[in-house]
């Protein structure tokens, strides 16, 4: 649909007259006559009746002038979506309940004047695709996994290093400890539902298991609540979450959030973006998450080797 006819009908409507139309337009009476005709054509309806005070607009042109608002709003949004310094800052977060979401909530905090577009996608490999295309400007994820280093173009720095918990129902054997070691979770079964292969997290519990001999058992579907319930009526089944993961269960579940030590494991979230990407609130991005976070104090604390290759400085 020719938007300039569309343009040109919501001018006449509200002036009521054509040749008033043509003066906020700056265009000829005549050029008002040919698009209103050539819309009407299109639309195969009239929609103006002319009258000694100038233009009414039909029951067809009344029924028409909302939705043709519309489109001129629409028209207006999607240009400002790409005018420079004017498009929404689109971020990729792994999931809305983790650390990542965190960072980006202190981030529109202190910069509430920046817009932002939160996007989720699904792994690692979307998520570079996305920041090669531009459909996203950022990304939150783990980064690189075993013999798969970044593209070209796309740098990456490490932003927060989360510490991994265990998480149990109030019978199990573990739930009444102050803290854990990796290494005492051996032989316990450790439940955690709907990893999938390929993914950044099927990595690094694929890599923590290889390291303290642990049983992981990713069987089953992640439904809501249904890992809690699980591990309220049990003894012997537990989890692991990382420390500002925001869960929910009823009051009488009692669920035990154990802290893990010596060493401390660390979930390595990353911030990726693409070198030549010219959005100037990246930088300001950038220039927040280098002092969002105070470093980790524990003792001893593990990361995957792979993850330890991501190095990168920030240039805000």
């Amino acid at each position: 649909m020719d938007l300039t006819a569309v343009r040109t009908f919501v001018a006449v409507a509200d002036s009521g007259q054509f040749q008033e139309a043509a003066a906020v337009l700056g265009v000829t009476q005549q050029a008002v006559s040919k698009r209103i005709a050539s819309l009407e054509k299109e639309l195969g309806v009239r929609l103006f009746t002319r009258t000694a005070r100038g233009a009414e607009p039909t029951a067809d042109g009344r029924a028409f002038l909302p939705p043709a608002r519309e489109l001129l709003l629409a028209e207006e949004r999607a240009a400002a979506s790409v005018r420079r310094g004017r498009r929404p800052l689109r971020v990729d977060v792994v999931g809305a309940r983790l650390a990542p979401a965190a960072l980006l909530r202190g981030f529109h905090e202190t910069h509430p004047d920046l817009d932002l577009d939160v996007v989720t996608l699904f792994d690692v490999e979307s998520a570079l695709t996305a920041l090669r295309s531009g459909a996203v400007d950022a990304s939150f994820r783990a980064v690189a996994m075993p013999g798969r280093p970044l593209p070209r173009g796309v740098e990456a720095a490490r932003v927060c290093d989360e510490p991994v918990q265990l998480l149990t129902g109030p019978g199990h054997a573990l739930a009444g400890r102050a803290s854990v070691t990796p290494a005492e979770l051996a032989g316990h079964r450790i439940w955690i539902p709907g990893i999938v292969a390929g993914t950044e997290w099927a990595a690094y519990y694929a890599s923590l298991a290889a390291e303290f001999g642990l049983a992981i058992d990713s069987s089953g579907a992640n439904f809501s609540g249904a890992l809690q319930d699980a591990l309220a009526a049990s003894g012997t089944v537990a989890t692991l979450v990382t420390e500002e993961t925001r869960l929910t269960w009823p009051d009488g579940h009692d669920l035990r959030r154990i802290p893990l030590l010596d060493p401390t494991p660390l979930y390595p979230h990353s911030l990726l973006w693409a070198t030549a990407n010219p959005h100037p609130a990246l930088a300001a991005l950038r220039a927040h998450l280098v002092g969002s976070r105070p470093p980790r104090t524990a003792a001893r604390t593990w990361t995957p080797g792979w993850a330890e290759t991501v190095r990168g400085v920030f240039r805000p």
